[in-house]
C-alpha cells in the first residue's frame, strides 16, 4: 500500500511538472536578456518595460473591462439569485437554464450573434462597452451560480421570515439579511468573473476593434508579430495578473468548505 502511494505521488509530480514547465520556460524567456543564449548570459526586466510601453493601454483596458463586468454581474447576478431561490419551483430552473445557455455556445458564435444584433449602432460597436456587454452574457451564470449555492446552503428563509416578523421591509430584509449571508457566494463569483473577463479571448477577439484590444488580444498580437522575449514577458504580466486571483478563488473556497464542516 506504502508503494502504491508513493508510486501515485510521484506520477502526480512528474505529470505535473510536465503541464507547468512550459509556463516557467516562457516566464523565464521573458526575463533572459536573450532566450537563444540561455538565462546563464543575465537576467533583465527591459522586455517588460517594452511590453508596458508597448501594451500598457490593452493591460489598463483588460482591467477597467473586468472591473466593469463585475460591477454590472453584481446588479444583475446577485438580486437575480435571491428572486430564483425565493420563487423555487420549474419556472425558475426554465430562467436558471436560459441564463446558463450563453456557455454552451461557443465564444465566436456569441459574439458574432452581437455583432449582427447590435453591430449597427456605431459607438456601441467601436467601444469596450460593446466588449463588456459579451463578458456579462459569458461570465453572468458563473455569479449567479455562485450566490444561489451559498442561498441554498443556509436556512435563508426562517432568516426572511424573522426579519419580515420584525417589521423589515422586503428590500431592507434584502440588503440586511440576504446580502450578508451571501457574502462568500458573492466573493467568490466576483473574483471568478474578474478571472475569466481578464483571461477571455475567444469572445474578445470577435467583439475588439484596433482600439480596444484587451490583454488577451495584445498577448496574441505580441506571438505574432514581437521578437520571443516581448511575446515571453507579456505571458509573466498575464500571469501576474492572473494567479493572484486564482489563490484567491482557492481560500475562499477553502473557507467556504470549512464553514459548511461545522457543525
Amino acid at each position: 500500500m506504502r508503494i502504491t502511494t508513493l508510486a501515485a505521488g510521484l506520477l502526480t509530480v512528474l505529470v505535473a511538472a510536465f503541464l507547468v514547465m512550459p509556463a516557467v520556460v516562457s516566464m523565464v524567456a521573458g526575463v533572459s536578456v536573450s532566450y537563444a543564449r540561455g538565462v546563464s548570459e543575465c537576467l533583465t526586466l527591459d522586455w517588460i518595460v517594452e511590453v508596458w510601453r508597448l501594451y500598457a493601454d490593452t493591460i489598463v483596458r483588460s482591467i477597467a473591462i473586468a472591473l466593469a463586468t463585475v460591477a454590472v454581474t453584481l446588479l444583475i447576478g446577485v438580486p437575480a439569485a435571491y428572486a430564483l431561490v425565493r420563487r423555487g419551483g420549474r419556472l425558475a430552473r426554465v430562467a436558471e437554464e436560459i441564463v446558463t445557455l450563453p456557455l454552451a455556445v461557443p465564444g465566436l458564435a456569441l459574439a458574432l450573434a452581437l455583432i449582427i444584433t447590435y453591430g449597427g449602432v456605431r459607438d456601441l460597436r467601436g467601444s469596450s462597452a460593446f466588449i463588456v456587454i459579451g463578458h456579462v452574457l459569458y461570465t453572468l451564470p458563473f455569479m449567479l451560480r455562485s450566490v444561489m449555492a451559498v442561498l441554498q446552503s443556509i436556512d435563508w428563509r426562517l432568516l426572511d421570515e424573522g426579519a419580515a416578523s420584525l417589521g423589515a421591509s422586503p428590500w431592507r430584509r434584502f440588503v440586511d439579511v440576504v446580502l450578508p449571508n451571501a457574502r462568500p457566494g458573492i466573493l467568490a463569483g466576483a473574483l471568478t468573473v474578474v478571472t475569466l473577463s481578464i483571461g477571455e479571448f475567444n469572445l474578445t477577439w470577435m467583439l475588439h476593434t484596433p482600439l480596444t484590444k484587451t490583454l488577451p488580444v495584445g498577448l496574441a498580437d505580441s506571438y505574432a508579430s514581437m521578437r520571443l522575449e516581448i511575446a515571453s514577458a507579456y505571458t509573466l504580466v498575464f500571469f501576474l495578473m492572473i494567479v493572484p486571483l486564482l489563490v484567491a478563488m482557492q481560500m475562499l473556497s477553502r473557507i467556504g468548505a470549512r464553514r459548511e464542516a461545522r457543525p
